[in-house]
């Protein structure tokens, strides 16, 4: 049941949210009109004319919130921003899933940054923060890089930090292009096919089409095994063993040798992954977390898959 949960976690991270595309000049980027009248989910917010205190309960809000430049102004966040040390100032964490409102409301924040996964199963915890007059902003996880690129812009007209938020995504674009360029020097008959996992055995999860993760599969050059499914796969042994991977990438982190793990599994001794020893892990808070720092999840996957191209 502890296993399934990590899961769980892992999955509702990474949900759905729309797209759009983004123009940079040469001299200076700029960010399209944000509607701020509305969260990234649609619903009504009244955000205060200045965002000097800050909640931030997604580790993936909070790492775009610190390249933006405004870390000094959050004043609280989840426990898992608390976990990964993300944050240098003392102050409160609380449980995106269970948060203490009466704490929360005690602070004044101007706004509260939540993700999909508050809101998880019609999970509403943070409604007491809105009964209160409180602006509380969802950021649903995206499923798409375009959808990303909105994210930060949005985040970065909140805290008003346009011209950071739009260096950040020119950046972004930037690097996706250079190893898109790579990727598409790569040959149909050359492509290798992949399986990525972010659930390990028994319940092992894996992704289809609808997901940054498979847009990235195909920047890099290579073949999704599930682009036959949508989003996010509950996977049996038959389904990777018809597939046949040439290589196996795993973001799990909550087992102690996921690789050991995928290559000593019964019956998988015959992929071509494993026979070959392609099987590599990728940065799990990068390739779970849609955010800017997703480059850092695709140069692992395009070294791991073509090592003699992406050197």
């Amino acid at each position: 049941m502890k296993k399934f949960k990590k899961i769980f976690f892992v999955l509702t991270m990474i949900l759905a949210a729309g797209t759009m595309a983004f123009a940079g000049g040469a001299k200076e980027a700029s960010l399209p009109s944000i509607d701020l009248t509305m969260d990234r989910a649609g619903a009504s917010i009244t955000l205060p004319a200045k965002v000097e205190k800050i909640v931030s309960m997604a580790p993936s809000t909070t790492e775009i919130l610190i390249d933006l430049g405004v870390a000094g102004k959050i004043i609280a966040a989840d426990t898992n921003t608390q976990k990964d040390g993300l944050l240098k100032q003392d102050i409160p964490y609380f449980d995106m899933m269970k948060p203490d409102a009466e704490k929360l409301i005690a602070l004044k924040p101007d706004v509260v940054f939540i993700s999909g996964m508050s809101n998880a199963k019609g999970n509403t915890p943070f409604s007491p923060l809105t009964d209160a007059g409180i602006c509380v902003i969802n950021i649903p996880s995206a499923s798409s890089i375009e959808a990303i690129y909105l994210d930060i812009a949005y985040i970065a007209a909140v805290v008003k930090q346009d011209k950071n938020g739009a260096k950040i995504i020119a950046n972004m674009k930037k690097e996706i292009e250079a190893v898109r360029k790579k990727g598409a020097s790569i040959g149909q008959d050359k492509k290798k096919k992949v399986y990525f996992e972010i659930g390990a055995a028994p319940y092992m999860y894996s992704l289809g089409t609808g997901t940054f993760i498979h847009e990235m599969i195909e920047i890099i050059g290579a073949q999704n095994i599930l682009a036959d499914q949508k989003s996010w796969v509950a996977v049996s042994d038959e389904m990777v063993l018809a597939k046949n991977p040439d290589v196996i990438l795993t973001n799990v982190n909550y087992i102690r040798n996921p690789i050991d793990e995928i290559m000593a599994r019964s019956g998988w001794a015959s992929l071509k992954a494993v026979k070959g020893k392609q099987v590599f892990a990728v940065d799990n808070n990068s390739s779970s977390r849609p955010n800017h720092n997703i480059i850092k999840a695709l140069k692992e996957m395009a070294k791991a898959v073509y090592p003699e191209i992406y050197k």
